[in-house]
């Protein structure tokens, strides 16, 4: 089945869209086992993917042991897209950075009047504020046409 591949501006306009979509973001465990979870996330006008999470959480411990990671952004209505991003990562416990790092992720998958709440709920201790920097993008739109 043919597709096509999607421009760069193509891609971030796929993974900025509204409604948004969720990310399935894959880190590896300690014993070499993949772990994948969904999260919601924003995009930075640099490019990388900012998203939150716990440092107790699989995820967390992943992505402080390794620094790196892939997230998989996909439509799964017809004609079928997705993008995949990879790439290294930095993380941050910043509790401001948190605050609005997590305010806008709120915002963007909630609405407008809950994302302060939303934001101030994760800007604590024990939360991460991750950057995912894409070093790989693979794309593919309209898998079924």
């Amino acid at each position: 089945m043919p597709y096509h591949r999607m421009t760069e501006a193509e891609a971030r306009a796929f993974i900025t869209s509204d409604p948004p979509h969720t990310g399935k973001l894959a880190t590896v465990r300690a014993d070499g086992r993949p772990h994948v979870a969904p999260v919601w996330y924003v995009v930075d006008e640099d490019g990388s993917i900012v998203f939150t999470t716990g440092e107790d959480t699989i995820k967390g411990k992943n992505l402080s042991r390794t620094e790196y990671a892939a997230m998989s952004i996909d439509d799964e209505r017809p004609p079928f897209s997705f993008v995949v991003l990879e790439g290294l990562v930095e993380i941050s416990e910043d509790i401001d950075d948190l605050r609005r790092w997590a305010t806008a992720i709120g915002g963007r998958y909630m609405g407008a009047d809950v994302a302060e709440a939303f934001g101030n709920r994760n800007a604590v201790p024990g939360e991460l504020l991750v950057r995912l920097r894409p070093h790989k993008v693979t794309s593919a739109k309209d898998l079924a046409d």
